[in-house]
């Protein structure tokens, strides 16, 4: 009989702002480890240590979805200029407008929330125009409750070291990329982190899978973000944030890893 399941979530702020946020979905024995782990980062960020701290824990009632992971292309590139062209072409080619996909990218750069800051969640974006339709522009879409099956983890893990890709925040990227994939409406998303020191990011699209960009921005850079583009055509929007934010979602199979290829403009 298969263990009930918790989902683990923690956010941190620091001088009254978001700093860092992370969660894992895991049996009741690994929840004491996983907090203490999920702590150390709120107080070791490259941002300065949280002022604060939530941890909040919370039992999966009933089964949870499993799927498979996208699959995944790493594109180097020269330089941020070089990687936000790429974002740009590879948005363009998951169904995003050039108007949507240029005003999104300069909306992460310059900081996506009121004041120039960095959001807590995502930006919703129509792909055909550009608008964005969060409710809250400070807040977003909080994508939450997924993470590896426990029983998957380490070959998924291991997988991805052997391609060079053995940074934490790569898996956790690629769950939270996966997820965003399989919501009602979503035609793809882009995202690189407010983290001054990881300077990668990644577009993906379901056809595509999970693209990462070595660079997205220059060292020293404390802006970044998310943003999901939808087809309003075809979208509900209950229905597409009610699954970001609450459907529980374990990937148990390993994604295609591709070649490294050289983003050649």
């Amino acid at each position: 009989m298969n263990p009930d399941l918790y989902s683990i979530r923690l956010r941190a702020e620091r001088s009254g702002r978001h700093l860092c946020g992370a969660e894992r979905i895991a049996p009741e024995a690994d929840l004491p480890a996983l907090a203490a782990t999920l702590v150390a980062r709120a107080m070791t960020h490259a941002g300065g240590s949280a002022e604060a701290a939530h941890c909040t824990i919370e039992k999966l009632m009933g089964p949870v979805a499993r799927c498979r992971l996208p699959a995944v292309t790493t594109w180097e590139v020269a330089d941020a200029a070089t990687g936000r062209a790429a974002a740009c072409r590879l948005l363009l080619a998951a169904g995003v407008c050039a108007a949507a996909a240029e005003s999104t990218l300069a909306r992460l750069a310059e900081g996506p929330a009121p004041g120039g800051l960095v959001m807590r969640g995502a930006m919703l974006v129509d792909a055909a125009s550009g608008a964005r339709l969060e409710a809250d522009p400070a807040r977003g879409v909080r994508v939450s409750r997924m993470d590896l099956a426990p029983e998957s983890r380490e070959q998924v893990l291991a997988e991805l070291a052997a391609a060079g890709l053995n940074h934490h925040r790569v898996a956790e990227a690629l769950v939270l990329a996966g997820k965003v994939l399989q919501a009602p409406g979503v035609i793809a998303e882009l995202c690189w982190s407010d983290d001054p020191e990881y300077l990668s990011g990644y577009v993906a699209d379901p056809r595509q899978g999970y693209q990462r960009i070595t660079r997205l921005k220059d060292a020293g850079d404390a802006k970044g973000g998310r943003a999901i583009f939808v087809d309003t055509r075809s979208w509900d929007r209950s229905a597409c944030v009610t699954f970001l934010e609450r459907q529980p979602l374990l990937f148990d199979r390993p994604g295609q890893i591709r070649q490294r290829q050289t983003w050649q403009g």
